[in-house]
C-alpha cells in the first residue's frame, strides 16, 4: 500500500503515513464477497468489478463471449480465486480485501 499524499510505501497495517502524517484511506472489502463472486461468476469479472478494476473486468467479460476466451477468462478466473483463496487480492488501490 502506497501513501496517496507522498507516495511512499507503507506496511499493509498502517493507520498514517509516518513520512507525512497522512491518514490511510482504506475501503475494507469483503474477501468472502470476492471469493463468492469469483467462485460463482468468475469468468464475468464480477469479482473484478466488485474491487474496482473496471478495465480488466471489462476484458474478461468480453472474453468470456469469444469463442476461445472462454478459456482464457476461466483460467484468468481460476487464478484470481487461488489469491482471493490466500487472502492476497487488492482492489483497485492496493488495499488487501479483509475476511
Amino acid at each position: 500500500m502506497y501513501c496517496i499524499d507522498c507516495g511512499k510505501k507503507l506496511s499493509d497495517k498502517a493507520k498514517i503515513c509516518p513520512s507525512c502524517g497522512c491518514p490511510t484511506r482504506q475501503i475494507n472489502k469483503s474477501n468472502l464477497t470476492a471469493f463468492l463472486l469469483c467462485l460463482f461468476i468468475g469468468t464475468l469479472g464480477a469479482h473484478r468489478f466488485y474491487v474496482g478494476k473496471k478495465g480488466s473486468a471489462i476484458a474478461m467479460l468480453l472474453l468470456t463471449f469469444s469463442f476461445f476466451g472462454f478459456i482464457i477468462s476461466a483460467i484468468w478466473s481460476f487464478v484470481d480465486f487461488v489469491i482471493i483463496s490466500c487472502g492476497c487480492f487488492e482492489d483497485k488501490n492496493g488495499f488487501r480485501l479483509s475476511w
